[in-house]
């Protein structure tokens, strides 16, 4: 099973990668035959292969032979990891309720990746993937988490109505809107406590490597950076550590 969900991942991991160059573009992604970047060639199926494709052609296009970004295997491979993960955390049983669980996991975890690359390369985030995510949440959580329900949504009200105030506050030029409607799903995501670790890690780190960059003469003082992939990142681990994380703190209180 973990390795066949390593090969869905590598599956899934290439259409990321569609995804994240046509989306932004407003590019069709179903009918649009795939090409090559530099020939304009269409590619056929034995070029679209996840990873093998690219390995068996040495990392070149087979037609004009000029080098293919390792960005296309790399992702390939950080969402098969990501996939593996995920099934270990929530293996499948013989539970239907297990399944929905694993598929939902599976969803959230790739919609955040088309999300992290497409605000770090464009500074924006499409609001269907806002959308798709918070629906989905919404529904999973009502069906297999009514415990937490009420908890996480309040989560999420209180973590957006955060991000509206600063994003009045600043005008926009703090952060853009699009954080502002991501950030209800990433309280939901979280729920509380955890929610405050994702705060944390998203603003600490964001600050931290603003600051490099603003040292390092890449960025201007007054410059923005994309938020929404420290908020996926922080949305991630404090989801899955922030627990762990609590407790480990809570010792120095």
């Amino acid at each position: 099973m973990i390795f066949l969900t390593f090969l869905l991942g590598l599956a899934v991991g290439s259409f990321i990668n569609l995804l994240i160059d046509r989306l932004p573009k407003g590019e069709d992604i179903i009918f649009k035959r795939s090409h090559c970047d530099f020939c304009r060639k269409t590619l056929r199926i034995a070029d679209l292969v996840p990873l093998i494709s690219f390995l068996f052609l040495k990392g070149r296009c087979r037609y004009c032979r000029r080098p293919l970004s390792l960005k296309y295997p790399l992702f390939e491979l950080l969402t098969a990891f990501l996939f593996v993960f995920v099934y270990l955390k929530y293996p499948l049983s013989a539970s239907f309720e297990s399944f929905v669980t694993l598929f939902y996991y599976f969803l959230a975890v790739s919609v955040l990746l088309v999300i992290f690359f497409i605000d770090l390369r464009h500074h924006i985030i499409p609001d269907g993937l806002t959308l798709i995510l918070t629906l989905t949440t919404l529904f999973y959580q009502w069906l297999y988490l009514p415990q937490f329900f009420l908890s996480n949504i309040l989560s999420g009200a209180g973590f957006m109505l955060l991000f509206l105030f600063l994003f009045l506050v600043t005008r926009g030029r703090g952060m853009g809107f699009g954080d502002v409607k991501l950030s209800f799903f990433i309280g939901m995501f979280a729920g509380f406590p955890k929610i405050i670790v994702v705060f944390y890690l998203a603003f600490l780190t964001g600050a931290l490597l603003s600051l490099i960059l603003v040292s390092m003469g890449k960025k201007k003082l007054k410059s923005t950076i994309a938020f929404g992939p420290f908020l996926v990142a922080a949305a991630f681990v404090g989801h899955f550590y922030g627990d762990s994380l609590i407790r480990f703190f809570s010792q120095f209180v």
